[in-house]
């Protein structure tokens, strides 16, 4: 099993930054794909950005790229997803996911990945 627990979530003005972190624990950190995905009220959840068990592939919704960028420190078992030029509609619960395979598979959907949070608010205001 997999423990993810998020943190880093809050209020920001439109325009501003925040950074989420997801801290993980019961395997190693570095056989997991991350992920982070998002659910706005009465909303579906919905893919935000995900990331290779090395770190080295990437992969971003489109109304995230170049403002949002997710990276990992397998030495703390932690992945991040830093948050800049943020809207309003970026109000979410943030979920942490992760895959437990050598391959992240289809990586933009919530049925692909094992285990996830519980979850961090980002109120954004305008």
């Amino acid at each position: 099993q997999v423990q993810l627990v998020e943190s880093g979530g809050g209020l920001a003005q439109a325009g501003g930054s925040l950074r989420l972190s997801c801290a993980a624990s019961g395997r190693s950190f570095a056989s997991l794909n991350m992920g982070w995905f998002r659910q706005a009220p009465g909303k579906e959840r919905d893919f935000v950005a995900a990331l290779s068990r090395s770190g080295g592939i990437e992969y971003y919704a489109d109304s995230v790229k170049g403002r949002f960028t997710i990276s990992r420190d397998n030495a703390k078992n932690t992945v991040y997803l830093q948050m800049n030029s943020l809207k309003p509609e970026n109000t979410a619960v943030y979920y942490c996911t992760a895959r437990s395979s050598l391959y992240i598979g289809n990586y933009y959907s919530s049925l692909t990945y094992d285990y996830w949070g519980k979850g961090t608010q980002v109120t954004v205001s305008s």
